[in-house]
């Protein structure tokens, strides 16, 4: 199924991980791909693994936890050769374990900054742009964490997140731009670390179900790429 041939998707933090899948996911149904990497030598690897899927990829370059770094995203998306239908803000930050009392501020406020703010300066960058073309998809990468006050941060930022969407959904309803949360499991990735539960391949093909919805579908919903895990890839 090739339902998205054509589209332009920028998936950020695709250079490895959750959001290397989700572009691959998402090229295999014949989306082209922004690739995001915090520098431009990350994203190589997931460009090189994109060269078998006949779709046009463009690598953008920029750290989240920096004005510069995403002025670079936005400029460079606004740069490649069309325009851009699907967003999956992926991308994102956690906490080491720490009691809930001694963290510093400057974590709470890195934290917010890449899981929160980078993503709210995305949603405003681009939602616009899909509300005038009447068609978008967004997707915030949220998270089922809970009870662990030693990795606060991660998780308020998270939620935060999840109100975000909702409000963003209902910002843009019946502009066919659907805005859904997605938690893509615990995985065995560098911020999931070796004692998660699954695979990080795993994440596929749930995580793609928010970007293959039919017009005016779903808005301001969460979805959990854990439930689809049994289809087939």
């Amino acid at each position: 199924m090739r339902k998205l041939e054509g589209r332009w998707a920028l998936v950020t933090g695709s250079s490895r991980g959750i959001g290397q899948q989700i572009a691959l996911g998402l090229a295999r149904r014949g989306c082209n791909i922004i690739v995001h990497g915090r520098e431009a030598r990350n994203g190589r690897k997931t460009i090189e693994l994109l060269a078998g899927c006949e779709v046009q990829t463009h690598l953008v370059a920029g750290d989240l936890a920096t004005e510069p770094g995403i002025r670079a995203v936005i400029d460079g998306v606004n740069a490649h050769p069309g325009t851009l239908d699907i967003l999956y803000n992926n991308a994102a930050i956690s906490n080491r374990s720490t009691p809930l009392f001694e963290f510093p501020m400057e974590v709470w406020l890195q934290t917010f900054q890449v899981n929160l703010f980078a993503m709210i300066r995305l949603c405003n960058a681009f939602a616009p742009g899909m509300r005038e073309r009447g068609y978008g998809r967004i997707i915030n990468l949220t998270s089922g964490i809970a009870d662990q006050p030693n990795l606060a941060p991660y998780s308020v930022s998270k939620a935060a997140v999840d109100k975000y969407s909702r409000d963003l959904a209902c910002e843009l309803k019946d502009a066919n731009v659907l805005v859904n949360y997605l938690d893509p499991g615990w995985l065995k990735t560098d911020l999931g670390g070796p004692n998660a539960w699954e695979d990080v391949e795993t994440v596929l093909p749930g995580a793609l179900v928010p970007a293959l919805l039919d017009d005016n579908g779903p808005t301001g919903r969460l979805y959990s790429a854990q439930d689809y895990k049994m289809l087939e890839r």
